[in-house]
């Protein structure tokens, strides 16, 4: 079903035959949407299991358990193992399902707003701006004023800075358009990518390199139960707004003529929009890093899901965005224990096989 059609279907009223087309697309997305939140909280407790040191799932239950509603009483398990399940795992999984979705519903609005399939959230240039102050703050001490906010905090500051950048690039006579949005978050992603390249050249000290490269290709091992509440605030947030302006970014992934025939500004929705994912963007980097191939490959398998419709593609890219960075950051953290893989190397190997799935499928004249 084409995006065309799929968007007449949520502004005219439909005969019968259509009406009941309408009813079997919503139970197929309320049955993937109930499937994959149950999945999701099956996977947490499950994830938070595994590890270098394994913890038997019903030792973790049981102290996820007693950890939220004081329950079992008896505690039959070391003061390590709740170190290890409470204060390390289980912030480090929600906010892999944090920044998953985040960055799921992030390349689903970016999709639509320039029309470009392989639009993700490494377009806006945010995710560099972000990993070039990291950069910065590791290698030189850059905003060491603040303590030890100074990392998330200077990521968060260059993320928001490359998102005006390319705002301000793309914006000419008072018009922004899909192709100069595209090129010029390119444009301004290659310069800061660049420009942490000289950063890591400059600095004299292998170690904070090797840190910066870290911090470039993703990790989770800075979170906290306040840095996971926080990252899950703001991408609920994102999505509520996101949702809210479903059936304008169902128009303008159609094309600016149909937005405009329906009455929205093209220009105006995409400034509003990408304002909102660089915030969102940035709020995520900060907490993890750059992470690849997320916002990338979940929007098109939700689409297989449940077709291009963004009220309903965008809650299931959240969620299948969710269960995908935990079992990557499960696979990160195990596959060479005790050392520890960049989550976005391990993105990247799962994203690519289903890249090329989702090639072979595209129709010949695509």
């Amino acid at each position: 079903m084409s995006s065309v059609t799929e968007f007449s279907d949520l502004l005219h009223p439909l005969p019968a035959a259509d009406d009941l087309e309408h009813d079997r697309r919503r139970r197929r997305t309320r049955r993937w949407l109930i499937g994959l939140s149950v999945l999701l909280v099956a996977t947490i407790p499950v994830a938070v299991s595994l590890g270098p040191a394994s913890i038997p799932l019903e030792t973790t239950t049981r102290i996820i358990g007693r950890q939220l509603f004081g329950l079992p009483l008896q505690v039959d398990w070391s003061a390590s193992e709740e170190s290890i399940i409470w204060l390390s795992r289980v912030p480090r999984v929600l906010l892999g399902a944090a920044v998953g979705a985040g960055l799921a519903i992030a390349g689903v609005a970016l999709q639509a707003l320039t029309r470009n399939i392989l639009a993700e959230p490494y377009l806006l240039g945010v995710t560099s701006g972000a990993s070039t102050l990291a950069a910065a703050a590791i290698l030189f001490g850059f905003g060491a004023s603040v303590g030890s906010l100074s990392l998330t905090g200077s990521a968060f500051v260059g993320a928001l800075a490359a998102g005006v950048a390319v705002f301000l690039l793309a914006r000419v006579s008072g018009q922004m358009t899909s192709t100069r949005l595209v090129l010029s978050g390119v444009s301004i992603g290659y310069v800061l990518h660049a420009l942490t390249s000289l950063l890591i050249f400059a600095s004299d000290d292998p170690d904070a390199g090797r840190s910066v490269l870290f911090w470039v290709l993703g990790s989770l091992t800075l979170a906290t139960h306040g840095s996971a509440v926080l990252t899950l605030a703001v991408v609920l947030a994102t999505l509520m707004l996101l949702l809210y302006w479903a059936r304008p970014l169902d128009a303008l992934a159609i094309g600016d003529g149909t937005a405009q025939t329906l009455g929205l500004s093209p220009t105006r929705l995409r400034a509003m929009v990408m304002v909102l994912i660089a915030l969102c963007v940035g709020a995520l980097v900060a907490a993890s890093g750059g992470i690849g191939f997320v916002g990338l490959i979940i929007p098109h398998v939700a689409r297989l899901c449940v077709g291009t419709a963004h009220r309903r593609l965008l809650p299931v890219a959240a969620l299948l965005g969710g269960i995908f960075l935990i079992w990557g950051d499960v696979l990160a953290r195990s596959v060479l224990s005790p050392q520890e893989l960049p989550l976005g190397i391990v993105t990247a190997l799962l994203g690519a096989p289903l890249l090329f799935l989702l090639v072979r499928r595209l129709n010949p004249t695509q």
